[in-house]
């Protein structure tokens, strides 16, 4: 039976369950304390200059909150929020269209920035420094180049890899944050809050069993309310109870630390087929037949953090905790490979 992996990008109908859970301004996000206590200053400073806010780069693992918090900035600004992405900005004309759309203090929310082209790219340049553009009316000896006046506006990029992006642009933004994995703590207050949000009958038990299993994200949390609340609504009599929870992890091949099927699928690779490593990136999504960005994106930022793999110059390498966890045991050879990290 092939069960549904529930920590992938969110489909349209995950995509607006999960905006009907968003907070809507600072006050209501938790977790993130030093980013949030660094955006009220910066907004509450910029409010008070009557100006638009520098722009702002957001950075961290899919799931944590970037475009939440994009929408929390335009609702603080009171300010109008365009949304779009890097690979949707495929020629200069694109982004020419938005920008000259954009009236004072509006947002422009750019998610996975680190995939604009380097034309495009190169293009936001002025947009971002001195709110203008030169654009280029047609292409060959007869095109001209027509400077553009931009309203001041706030630019929001959000990238799950950072080191992708162009010493360039990161340098254009005002703002840089990071952030960080929730801890058990918050998780477990994002889940009951949303619970009640939802009105599902819960006890604090099943809340805090949830939120463990919830790898450190929010999105992740949001998603396995959804699926319990189901099992609890179609097996039990729709209240969240420690056994209503356990069961549907069962189903869904979640253990007690989040590690679905595909996760220990990747453990299990580097462990038989690799010894536990090192091996690269490349063949272990080739064993697996799995793309490299999947495993990359999706697989790897939670195990790493967990202390299950770590990067070496010479590839991956499973930990005693990976083997533990899997109920195996380390080589030597794996117990004493070098922890140096690559990133």
């Amino acid at each position: 039976m092939t069960i549904e992996r529930v920590f992938t990008q969110p489909t349209h109908d995950e995509e607006h369950y999960l905006t009907s859970l968003r907070p809507q301004r600072l006050d209501d996000c938790i977790g993130q304390e030093q980013i949030r206590e660094q955006l009220q200053i910066a907004i509450e400073a910029a409010q008070g200059r009557g100006e638009p806010m520098d722009h702002v780069l957001l950075d961290g693992p899919p799931g944590l909150g970037k475009t939440t918090l994009a929408h929390v900035i335009a609702n603080e600004m009171n300010a109008n929020v365009r949304v779009t992405s890097g690979p949707a900005i495929s020629r200069q004309g694109d982004l020419m269209m938005l920008l000259t759309q954009m009236d004072t203090g509006d947002v422009l929310f750019i998610d996975e920035i680190h995939r604009l082209n380097k034309v495009v790219e190169e293009f936001l340049y002025p947009a971002m420094e001195d709110f203008r553009v030169d654009y280029t009316t047609e292409s060959g000896i007869g095109g001209r180049s027509v400077n553009f006046s931009l309203k001041r506006f706030t630019l929001i990029g959000a990238t799950t890899r950072s080191g992708m992006l162009s010493a360039a642009l990161h340098g254009r933004f005002g703002h840089i944050f990071h952030l960080q994995y929730y801890s058990t703590d918050d998780l477990t207050r994002i889940v009951a809050r949303n619970a009640g949000l939802l009105k599902i009958p819960s006890e604090d038990a099943a809340i805090q069993r949830l939120a463990t299993r919830a790898r450190g994200t929010p999105r992740i949390a949001n998603r396995l309310l959804r699926r319990v609340r189901d099992y609890a609504q179609v097996r039990g009599d729709g209240s969240l109870t420690p056994a209503i929870v356990d069961a549907t992890m069962e189903i869904l091949q979640v253990d007690a630390l989040g590690l679905d099927s595909l996760d220990r699928d990747y453990l299990k690779a580097l462990i038989t087929h690799y010894d536990g490593g090192p091996a690269g990136i490349e063949a272990i999504a080739a064993s697996m037949g799995h793309e490299r960005d999947t495993l990359e994106d999706v697989v790897e930022p939670y195990l790493l953090q967990i202390g299950f793999v770590i990067r070496t110059p010479r590839g991956r390498s499973a930990r005693p905790l990976a083997f533990e966890h899997l109920g195996l045991t380390p080589p030597q050879s794996s117990a004493d490979d070098s922890p140096t990290l690559f990133n």
